[in-house]
């Protein structure tokens, strides 16, 4: 093993010096030193969440995303964070007979595949492959299609469902998971075309479209200081208002929040919106009816951070000029130390749209193969990458591509140590350069 310091570029946390420490402590004072919100934040809470907490939060969402009609509370339930929300989202609007398969962007985040087998779709998830605006839709339309024509001609399960009928739940027939907006692995964006091809598929299939759009605040072309807004809709607004809004009642998208990027993931709290109906049903999951709304005494504590717009400010004045500068000397330092070696990203000059988030999704040589460099690079220079295997949709079908991509976080590491990991891991691909032919 190495005898080198630890450069982690693999892990997707917010460094600690990008946090609100010390504004969050005189929140946490304030909130518990006024015994109106501190008696509620000991609480278990209404089911929907911290009430001011959901106000503000929809005020704070109208303000960034500017919708053609301001967001209302009632389509905001607090919960504690995208990853658990997921997991309740699949409780409430899934059932393991009549919800047929799971689609994912191929390459997608890796710890939502846990998740969705828990749920009961062991080898019933299908990856959709990307091209440069990630989820390629008509691939996924057309994947749709084949799989319906599958099925048998009476294809509709006359089985109960394995979940009892419930006013407020409805299982729909396919989940489509995705990442909107500076996806992770690959930091990959969809055009407005696309996220609205994307929810009439999703209506014409019957799908629940399950968005995380926990980066969507971190645009770094934003980087003078002003307040951040959004440049594109959400898929939950374009199901909103698209062909005169949504064809039901629980409409065909959730939008999935966290501030786990934002003030620490350590805090637990994040919020889901869709429409009232689906926000409500949300609610009413099991673990939130016994245990209470997810996070409240947290919430009390954000509350104050969106209350008084501090958190807005930090995010404009502190985590976007970090994050602009983060992202210049990850690309600085790749293009001194990999692009030599064959190494290639999708630069700024080739996204469609704006860069931001928190990864840089490099691409190998051939034949190179990543599983190789990443165990190189920990053994001999005690270097954290993330391998795409990780990030594959596993699939009953044996993955015969080559993987030839790493995922590298700019946000973890202190900034003086970002060139020194990428030059930790041109020296591997130097070393194994040495001793193969690379492929023309």
């Amino acid at each position: 093993m190495s005898q080198l310091d630890q450069v982690n570029l693999f892990r997707g946390w917010p460094s600690a010096d990008l946090l609100p420490t010390e504004r969050l402590k005189k929140a946490a004072v304030d909130a518990l030193s006024n015994p109106v919100i501190s008696t509620e934040g000991y609480g278990y809470g209404p089911d929907e969440g911290y009430f001011p907490l959901r106000e503000n939060i929809a005020r704070w969402l109208t303000e960034f995303y500017n919708p053609v009609q301001a967001i209302d509370s009632n389509r905001i339930c607090i919960t504690g964070g995208a990853s658990q929300n997921l997991a309740c989202i699949l409780q409430v609007f899934t059932d393991p007979v009549q919800t047929k398969h799971v689609w994912l962007a191929n390459p997608t985040y890796h710890l939502v595949f846990q998740t969705f087998e828990d749920a009961g779709f062991y080898q019933r998830l299908g990856g959709i492959p990307e091209d440069e605006e990630g989820l390629d839709v008509n691939a996924l339309a057309l994947a749709l299609e084949v799989f319906e024509k599958k099925l048998p001609a009476n294809n509709e399960d006359t089985r109960h469902n394995i979940k009892s009928p419930k006013p407020h739940r409805k299982s729909y027939r396919h989940i489509i998971y995705c990442v909107p907006t500076f996806s992770n692995p690959s930091n990959k964006t969809m055009s407005i075309s696309r996220r609205e091809l994307l929810v009439r598929v999703a209506r014409n299939y019957d799908a629940l479209i399950v968005c995380d759009d926990v980066y969507d605040f971190l645009p770094y072309e934003q980087s003078d200081n002003s307040i951040v807004q959004s440049s594109l809709p959400r898929l939950v607004d374009i199901d909103r208002f698209l062909d005169h809004g949504p064809r039901e009642r629980f409409g065909n998208v959730v939008s999935n929040g966290s501030f786990s990027k934002l003030i620490g993931a350590g805090c637990r709290v994040g919020w889901a919106e869709g429409t009232s109906d689906l926000v409500y049903g949300l609610s009413q999951t099991g673990s939130t009816r016994s245990g209470g709304a997810p996070s409240q005494l947290m919430s009390t504590f954000i509350n104050e951070l969106l209350e008084d717009k501090s958190l807005q400010r930090h995010i404009a004045e502190t985590i976007i000029p970090a994050g602009s500068r983060r992202y210049a000397l990850m690309i600085s330092a790749i293009n001194e130390n990999l692009a030599s070696l064959g190494v290639t990203f999708l630069s700024d000059t080739e996204h469609q749209l704006a860069i931001g988030g928190y990864y840089v999704w490099i691409e190998l040589p051939l034949p190179l193969d990543t599983a190789q460099v990443c165990k190189v690079a920990l053994d001999r220079y005690n270097l954290v990458l993330g391998d795409e295997c990780l990030f594959t949709v596993p699939s009953t079908t044996p993955q015969t591509d080559r993987q030839q991509h790493i995922r590298l976080c700019f946000m973890w590491e202190a900034e003086e140590k970002l060139a020194e990991g990428v030059k930790r891991l041109g020296s591997v691909l130097q070393m194994l350069r040495e001793n193969v032919t690379f492929e023309k």
